[in-house]
């Protein structure tokens, strides 16, 4: 490991300002980690200090892990990216499509044209969305009392399309719908399926979905930033006895353990010598999956949990098999065909194939996109490129 005190620096600058409670930060290349950095408090205002083996929940980055699960049953043959998937999860055989409401207030929903594959589901085309960046889906819970995904409740799940499966890119539950996919040809929880396939053999373990007693004496708070700006701490926590555990964003861990998942992608699917992931996967999951759609700006409706969302708002974006793909480079930083992504609480990493490069940066607090936390982010990433030349 090496000492960056230019990297220190952006990070200790960020927590001493009050920007964010507290940061865990750490790079690697394909050799392995080359920085790892711990600043700030666990909570606010007086919590444990925080140190580099936290637990965060990081939310939305467990999308890349199943992703990853379930490229391993494609390479297997227990799944196919273009078959129905509804040969897995009958209860997607008969999709439909909301159209807006009556003048009762009442949805109005029609069949899909096509089925809808685990290809769509990979990459956000299957027509499923998020209320938090949705009006009309979120209208359409209230009015049906379906509850939120943060749940974990099975009947979040059962709600309609907004497009047809493969005409746009929006985001949404689509890989709860994969993690049940794995459960469903693996015979395992996804929990245990993960451990089995992925987290042993890349020897992490501090992530699941369960916090334990060990994990919970090592979690960082969630905190809300107020309309003044301020941070404080809120009660927030993930069902710990789910109806399902969720593949879209349920897991709890480290960035250590996040950044020994990132290394095994960086190193086209090895770990220590052994074979996670075929090359050639890796490759499939690195590419361009969405033709001629692009990753769009995820407008809010829920301010609370996010602001307006949108990663490098000048340049195109694609989808590949699990991560979002920048087509061109960021100056001082990652290159173009870099993959990428998030979580709720402010937590985001990247992948750079063409330099070798990975890192990860966890903080907990909402909304998400919050420009402090994307500036630090920023600050992160090319403080890593700039030290390591």
């Amino acid at each position: 490991m090496r000492q960056l005190p230019q990297v220190d620096e952006v990070l200790k600058a960020a927590t001493d300002r009050g920007d964010v409670p507290g940061v865990v930060a750490m790079a690697a290349t394909r050799e392995g980690p080359v920085y790892q950095g711990a600043f700030g408090r666990r909570a606010l205002p007086d919590g444990a200090a925080m140190t580099v083996d936290t637990v965060f929940w990081i939310a939305s980055m467990t999308k890349a892990i199943t992703s990853t699960a379930a490229m391993q049953l494609v390479e297997q043959g227990k799944l196919s990216l273009d078959r129905p998937i509804a040969e897995v999860l009958p209860e997607l055989a008969a999709p439909q499509v909301l159209e807006g409401f009556d003048d009762a207030g009442e949805p109005k929903l029609r069949s899909a044209r096509r089925p809808i594959t685990l290809r769509h589901l990979l990459t956000h085309t299957a027509g499923f969305v998020y209320d938090i960046w949705c009006p009309e889906m979120g209208r359409y819970m209230e009015r049906t009392g379906i509850p939120g995904i943060i749940s974990c409740q099975n009947a979040a799940l059962m709600l309609p399309l907004v497009f047809d499966p493969g005409d746009k890119w929006d985001y949404g539950i689509n890989i709860d719908w994969v993690g049940k996919a794995v459960e469903r040809v693996s015979g395992q929880t996804l929990g245990d399926y993960f451990a089995e396939y992925i987290f042993e053999p890349i020897g992490t373990k501090d992530t699941g979905f369960a916090l334990t007693p060990d994990r919970r004496s090592r979690l960082a708070g969630m905190h809300a930033r107020g309309a003044d700006g301020t941070l404080g701490p809120i009660d927030f926590e993930l069902p710990q006895e789910p109806e399902f555990q969720m593949g879209g964003g349920g897991l709890y861990g480290t960035a250590a353990d996040y950044l020994a998942f990132e290394q095994l992608l960086l190193n086209q699917g090895r770990a220590d010598g052994r074979r996670v992931l075929r090359p050639e996967t890796v490759q499939l999951m690195s590419q361009n999956a969405i033709g001629g759609l692009d990753v769009r700006l995820l407008k809010t409706v829920v301010p609370a949990y996010s602001n307006d969302a949108e990663f490098f708002p000048l340049m195109v974006k694609k989808w590949g098999l699990g991560f979002m793909i920048s087509t061109g480079a960021v100056p001082g930083g990652r290159s173009a065909g870099s993959l990428a992504w998030a979580g709720l609480g402010n937590t985001y990493f990247w992948i750079d194939p063409a330099k070798g490069i990975a890192g990860v940066i966890l903080m907990q607090l909402l909304p998400f996109a919050d420009g402090k936390t994307l500036a630090l982010l920023d600050g992160f990433e090319k403080a890593v490129y700039a030290a390591l030349g």
